[in-house]
């Protein structure tokens, strides 16, 4: 796909990546349910950080049940499991490209 990928194992390990990284970051993908803190509380504590950073969401679960939980809202970018790298490559460039358009905070 060309991208330069930084991967973590947690949630806890991105924000460490983040905070140590010197470059820039464009795109966090991460799923929404993973130990320690859901996809949202992620995107939110590497905000302060990367706020100019865009948010790809992924699961298992369908994109009905995680807006209904209050995970993520309705506009967010989101990928449901499983999908093909076809899939997650058109995914990223859509999202990558929505940079003109602010994100809505919480």
């Amino acid at each position: 796909m060309g991208y330069r990928v930084l991967a973590a194992q947690s949630p806890r390990q991105a924000l460490a990546m983040a905070e140590g990284f010197a470059g820039e970051i464009h795109l966090l993908l991460t799923d929404v349910v993973m130990p320690e803190m859901n996809g949202r509380e992620l995107r939110e504590r590497l905000r302060p950080l990367r706020p100019a950073m865009r948010c790809l969401f992924m699961s298992g679960y369908t994109a009905n049940v995680i807006v209904h939980r209050g995970v993520l809202d309705e506009e967010v970018s989101f990928l449901p499991k499983p999908f093909s790298s076809l899939e997650l490559a058109r995914k990223v460039r859509e999202t990558l490209d929505r940079a003109d358009r602010p994100e809505k905070r919480h």
